[in-house]
């Protein structure tokens, strides 16, 4: 056993390995444009004076549900687009 002590992530837990990342990374996007998309339509259909929190919630909770197993079928699709638009290095 090695005495090197293991990585840290930035909540001080555990990282997790790197073959996590394919999920990680669709998770946190998700939730970030989840968010920003469902402010803006919430803002957009009620209006400042009427905004609530709750409402925006609930509109995040319902898009982000759709958003993130979206995020997972169509990433490898978008992966193969990107490469056939872009050269490798």
């Amino acid at each position: 056993m090695s005495n090197t002590p293991s990585p840290r992530s930035l909540l001080g837990g555990r990282k997790l390995p790197a073959r996590y990342a394919g999920l990680v990374m669709p998770f946190f996007l998700s939730i970030l444009m989840t968010c920003i998309v469902s402010l803006v339509s919430t803002l957009r259909g009620v209006g400042l004076a009427e905004f609530a929190l709750e409402l925006w919630l609930s509109a995040w909770l319902i898009s982000w549900v759709i958003a993130f197993p979206t995020l997972l079928l169509v990433l490898p699709v978008v992966r193969r687009m990107t490469a056939a638009l872009v050269h490798p290095h």
